[in-house]
Parts: structure tokens; C-alpha cells; sequence
């Protein structure tokens, strides 16, 4: 009799955690150590730079996803005076110090069940102090550590009010891809 309680006790309790575990899954993630890269691919140079400090969230029942960047977070470039241009003459960071997304998911989907999730969330991406209404593709991996989330899209400088000057247009492309990949438990 003692034995087929302890065993029924046993069997509620992991019944209790996984059912934990299942609302969790459902509730807010977030990520503190995501990766964004951007990419530069003009004529006359390649340009990459990655901050390994994106942070981002998603909620499952309200189906939003967000994610933000520190500007002066970005490392790479192919020379450190690119940099500090990046940051002084473009981003201008000092007064935009950073780039940000937040916006709705358009697909259902269940992160209590593991897998790949193809999604698109609809939002503004507001980079320079300049929100521009985007639709993001991104692709959701669950797990049971928790999900991946990978975005691919390019951003076009002048959508932003970023300035190229005609000098460095041949440096700099007017359309930067930008990835974003993060693991959020």
C-alpha cells in the first residue's frame, strides 16, 4: 500500500512538472546575450560588425516579439576609425544610442511543442530615432532548453535618415542586411 502511493506521488509530481514546464514554455522568454550582425557589401568594401548584447523577448500568449540593441555595442569593422564613423557620423549614437524592434507574430503557433516554426512578425523597427512599419520573417526553433529564434532582413539606410556621403558611396552600400539570432529561455 505504502509502495503504490509513493509511486502515485511520484507519478503527480512529474505530472505537475511537466505541465510547469509546458505553461512556461508558454509564457515570456527572454535572452540577454542575442547576436546581431550587419553587412555592407559595396563595391569598393565589405563591411561587418556583430554585438553579441542584443536582447530579446517573446510572449507566447499575446504572440509579440521585441528585441534591442545598444548601438556602441558593435564590434568588427575593418578598421577601428570605421567605427568611431559608424557611430559618429551614421548611427550617431550619442543621440540614437539604440536600434529596436517590437511587434506582433502574424502565425499561430505552439511553443509547448517542439520544432521548426517559419513566422512573421508585423511591427516597427526603429533604427536612428526613425520607426519604419516592417513585416520581419524569422524562424522559431523549440526545443527543450527553450527556442531559437533566426531573422534575416536588409534595411535600407535612407528609411532611416542615415546619410551616405557621396564621397564614401561607393564604401558604403545603401542597403545593409541584418541578422539576428538569440536563444531564449
Amino acid at each position: 500500500m505504502k509502495m503504490t502511493r509513493s509511486v502515485s506521488l511520484l507519478l503527480l509530481f512529474i505530472l505537475q512538472c511537466l505541465h510547469s514546464a509546458s505553461q512556461n514554455r508558454n509564457a515570456t522568454l527572454k535572452s540577454n546575450d542575442g547576436e546581431i550582425v550587419f553587412l555592407s557589401d559595396a563595391p569598393m568594401e565589405l563591411i561587418t560588425a556583430k554585438s553579441k548584447k542584443l536582447q530579446s523577448v517573446i510572449n507566447s500568449s499575446e504572440r509579440t516579439f521585441a528585441f534591442v540593441v545598444n548601438i556602441k555595442s558593435f564590434e568588427g569593422f575593418n578598421a577601428a576609425l570605421q567605427r568611431d564613423h559608424f557611430n559618429e557620423n551614421y548611427m550617431e549614437s550619442s543621440k540614437f544610442p539604440v536600434a529596436n524592434f517590437s511587434g506582433k507574430i502574424i502565425e499561430d503557433y505552439d511553443l509547448s511543442i517542439p520544432g521548426l516554426y517559419s513566422v512573421r512578425a508585423k511591427g516597427i523597427l526603429n533604427i536612428h530615432g526613425v520607426p519604419q512599419e516592417r513585416i520581419v520573417k524569422a524562424v522559431i526553433k523549440v526545443t527543450e532548453d527553450g527556442i531559437e529564434i533566426y531573422s534575416k532582413f536588409s534595411v535600407m539606410l535612407k528609411e532611416h535618415a542615415i546619410k551616405v556621403p557621396r564621397v564614401v558611396h561607393e564604401k558604403i552600400s545603401t542597403e545593409v542586411d541584418v541578422t539576428v539570432s538569440a536563444k531564449l529561455k
